[in-house]
């Protein structure tokens, strides 16, 4: 009994700074990721961008400084985080390779919000479809053509040639 409470004793002795190290070191990290998101929304008032895009924004960036700072937290206490790492990689490419149509929506949705090549209420003609836009998001734009509601992919928009009438 004596020889598990010295062994205890010992690797708390040699744990403890380590794991409060690492909590703080995560905490610091979702502290930042907090203010980043709050920093990135009040900026982004001030210049007038579009709410979904904002919010893409400022959820990226909170979710990657947490990533960034839970595999900080690991390595400080002295896991190998190299496989993490690529892990990670691998992981990120097999998501973007199955995901690939719904990252293009959204990356053409995110440019698309960004540049305005057209806004809601003008009347579009693309692929043969003719309507006014009722909304544009991250993932579709959604035209009214005489009563019917028609959804067009923004990857589709984004590298169609689109005629803009009003």
């Amino acid at each position: 009994m004596q020889i598990i409470l010295e062994t205890l004793l010992e690797n708390t002795v040699i744990w403890a700074p380590r794991i409060g190290g690492a909590t703080v070191i995560f905490l610091v990290f979702l502290f930042l990721a907090n203010l980043i998101k709050r920093i990135i929304i009040k900026i982004s008032e001030k210049i007038n961008l579009d709410r979904n895009l904002l919010l893409l924004l400022a959820r990226a960036s909170s979710i990657t400084l947490i990533i960034f700072g839970l595999i900080t937290g690991l390595g400080t206490l002295g896991i190998d985080i190299s496989a993490i790492v690529a892990g990670l990689g691998l992981t990120g490419f097999a998501l973007g390779f199955a995901l690939k149509d719904i990252i293009s929506n959204l990356l053409s949705g995110v440019l698309i919000l960004l540049y305005r090549p057209f806004k809601v209420g003008n009347r579009i003609i693309i692929s043969g479809y003719e309507g006014i836009i009722i909304s544009i998001n991250l993932r579709y734009t959604e035209l009214d053509a005489e009563g019917k509601k028609i959804l067009i992919p923004n990857s589709k928009l984004f590298t169609d040639p689109i005629t803009v009438i009003d």
